[in-house]
C-alpha cells in the first residue's frame, strides 16, 4: 500500500518558495503573499504577509478538534515544539490570533535569511508539520499518563478486583477530529494504549473495502508482524471501552439508546504494547502514524474502488469490440441481412435465385 505524507506538502512548497527566493533582498522587496490551504480532514491554514510589512509571515491554522485538543495542552505543547526556532519564529498571543483561526505564528524572513541552509531547511519542515504537533498532543499525555500508570501498579497484583475497578475508571481523552461524526478516543493503562477510531462510511461498498483492509492489518500481524499493534473492528456498537463517553441516540447511554450514526459508522481499535510506547523515535513515529490512520484507511478505499471502476470499464470496452465484431455489416429495417455482393460483371448474388 501507498504511505501518505505526514507533513503538508502545499505548506512546504510554499514556505521553501518564499524563504529560498528571499535570500539576500534588502528589506521591503518581499512580495506579498496570501494563500489558503486546505487538508483531508478540513484543517485550513493561511498563509500571508502581516501588512506593509512583507518579510513577515502569518502562518495560521484551524482545526475543528481544536477545542478538544486546548484541554489536552495544545498550545504548550506547540510553544515546546518550536522554542527551538524563537529567534525566527515567534506565536502570537491569544489576543492576537488571526480571525476564523486557533493558532498563529510570525515568520521574520530578514532574520531567517542570515540562517544557514540546514536551519531554513529544519524551520520548513517543522511548519509542515503543523498539523501533526497539534493533534500529538493528546497523545503524549495519554503516553504520560500511562508512564505513571505503569510505574504505579509495577510491583502491583493488577489482577485485584479493587484495581481492576479503578482502571476501568480511567479517563478517556476524546479528540473529535472531524467534528462529531468522527473521533479518536485514547484510553492508557498501566501495559497498553488503547486508540479507537469512530468513522463513518458513505456507502455499503465502503464498509465492504473496510472489512477487507482491516483484515488485511490482521493478517499480517499473524503472518510477518509479530510487533505489529492489534487491530480490532467493531461495526454499529462501540467498544466497552468507550460505551460511556459515546454520543447516544434516545434513551441515552445509561438506558440503552443507541449510538448516534450507528448504521454507518465503524469502530477500528489499536491496541498500543509497551515496545510502542518506549520514549523517543519509536513514540514519535509511533503517535506521527497512527493519527493519520483515518486519512490512510479511506484514502485506499477510494483508490481501490477507482481502480476497480477502471477495470471495469475496460472490461466493457473489450465486450464491445466482440460485439461489433460479430455484427452484421448489412442488414434491412427488420434487423435482417442484405446481400448486396457482386460479380466481376457488376450483377448481384440472389439468394435463392436462379
Amino acid at each position: 500500500m501507498l504511505q501518505i505524507e505526514q507533513n503538508n506538502l502545499l505548506i512546504q512548497e510554499t514556505l521553501k518558495g518564499r524563504i529560498f527566493a528571499a535570500d539576500g533582498a534588502e528589506p521591503g522587496v518581499y512580495k506579498s503573499l496570501d494563500r489558503i490551504i486546505t487538508d483531508f480532514d478540513f484543517t485550513t491554514y493561511h498563509i500571508s504577509t502581516v501588512g506593509e510589512d512583507k518579510h513577515l509571515l502569518l502562518i495560521s491554522v484551524y482545526l475543528k478538534c481544536w477545542e478538544d485538543l486546548v484541554r489536552y495542552g495544545v498550545v504548550e505543547y506547540l510553544g515546546l515544539k518550536y522554542s527551538s526556532y524563537g529567534d525566527v519564529l515567534a506565536a502570537t498571543g491569544p489576543d492576537s490570533v488571526e480571525s476564523n483561526y486557533n493558532y498563529s505564528f510570525v515568520l521574520d524572513l530578514e532574520a531567517l535569511s542570515t540562517k544557514p541552509e540546514e536551519y531554513k531547511s529544519e524551520v520548513v519542515d517543522a511548519l509542515s508539520f503543523l498539523k501533526r504537533h497539534c493533534m500529538a498532543s493528546a497523545f503524549e499525555q495519554a503516553f504520560a499518563r500511562y508512564d505513571e500508570l505503569a510505574s504505579q501498579y509495577a510491583n502491583q497484583n493488577t489482577y485485584a478486583e479493587e484495581i481492576q475497578q479503578e482502571l476501568s475508571n480511567e479517563p478517556v481523552l476524546v479528540i473529535n477530529y472531524r467534528g462529531s461524526d468522527e473521533s479518536i478516543y485514547i484510553k492508557p493503562s498501566f501495559d497498553r494504549v488503547t486508540v479507537i477510531f469512530s468513522t463513518i462510511f458513505q456507502d455499503e461498498t465502503d464498509k465492504i473495502f473496510g472489512k477487507v483492509f482491516l483484515q488485511e492489518f490482521v493478517d499480517a500481524r499473524k503472518r510477518s508482524v509479530q510487533t505489529a499493534p492489534q487491530v480490532l473492528y467493531s461495526h454499529r456498537e462501540p467498544p466497552l471501552d468507550i460505551q460511556s463517553v459515546v454520543p447516544r441516540g434516545p434513551g441515552g447511554a445509561g438506558a440503552g439508546g443507541a449510538a448516534i450514526d450507528s448504521d454507518n459508522k465503524g469502530y477500528v481499535t489499536f491496541v498500543l504494547f509497551p515496545r510502542h510506547l518506549v520514549k523517543g523515535d519509536r513514540r514519535d513515529n509511533c503517535i506521527t502514524h497512527i493519527q493519520f490512520f483515518r486519512n490512510y484507511f479511506h484514502y485506499h478505499i477510494k483508490c481501490s474502488k477507482a481502480y476497480m471502476h477502471s477495470r471495469m470499464r475496460f472490461r466493457v470496452k473489450e465486450f464491445l469490440k466482440i460485439l461489433n465484431r460479430a455484427k452484421p455489416e448489412n442488414v434491412d429495417e427488420d434487423g435482417k441481412l442484405v446481400e448486396n455482393r457482386k460479380t466481376a460483371s457488376g450483377r448481384r448474388f440472389e439468394v435463392g435465385g436462379r
